[in-house]
């Protein structure tokens, strides 16, 4: 099976994810090594260009990198996912395709809620850790703080809206084990190729969420 550490052990290894939506593949390469650098190894890849895919497979040639895919909406993408690779998906939300193909295959599957109810459906057909999105929209730690009540033992990595001044609100709660975002990886430093900025704002945001 691929390999994505269990969330319950990514606030201390992996607490911080990028998501990512890269248009060229000639930059995925530079862009994972310099993230990778910077002390974040865990990579979502959200298939929301036309090179998400190679996006993905030149990303796991780089040593150190765990190469997942984000907007993940059909059964279909879960079976190319798995089938170049990709170390586990996310989705934006969850159908029931989506929850029971997800347990069929050999690769980790994280589904995302953002009620409690569907908290509830997902974990009818097994699961126990959640994406929540779009977070800030949806409660945010409010919510989060509020579920950890009725399910004490369900883990989350929120995502939507998160950002440098908030994100730790997040990973200061029990049942938050990561928490993935934009943030770290802005549009125009990526325009400018500028991986050495990259590298930085992720060795400071691994640094923060450390603290």
């Amino acid at each position: 099976m691929s390999y994505i550490p269990n969330i319950e052990v990514m606030k201390a290894a992996y607490p911080v994810m990028p998501v990512l939506a890269i248009e060229n593949v000639e930059d995925a390469i530079p862009l994972a090594k310099a993230l990778v650098a910077g002390g974040i190894k865990v990579l979502e890849v959200t298939l929301r260009t036309e090179a998400a895919m190679e996006v993905i497979k030149a990303m796991k040639t780089v040593e150190g990198a765990i190469v997942g895919a984000g907007t993940v909406s059909t059964t279909q993408q879960l079976d190319e996912l798995q089938a170049i690779g990709c170390d586990f998906a996310i989705s934006p939300g969850a159908t029931d395709a989506l929850l029971k193909h997800g347990k069929k295959i050999d690769m980790p599957y994280l589904p995302a809620v953002s009620t409690v109810s569907e908290v509830m459906k997902a974990a009818e057909y097994g699961y126990n850790e959640f994406k929540l999105f779009p977070a800030s929209i949806v409660g945010g730690a409010g919510l989060l703080k509020a579920i950890s009540g009725p399910f004490p033992a369900f883990r989350f990595c929120p995502t939507g809206g998160i950002s440098s001044a908030d994100y730790t609100d997040y990973l200061a709660l029990n049942n938050v084990e990561c928490v993935g975002g934009s943030w770290i990886v802005p549009a125009d430093a990526l325009k400018a190729k500028d991986w050495a900025k990259i590298e930085q704002l992720a060795r400071e945001a691994v640094a923060k969420a450390k603290a």
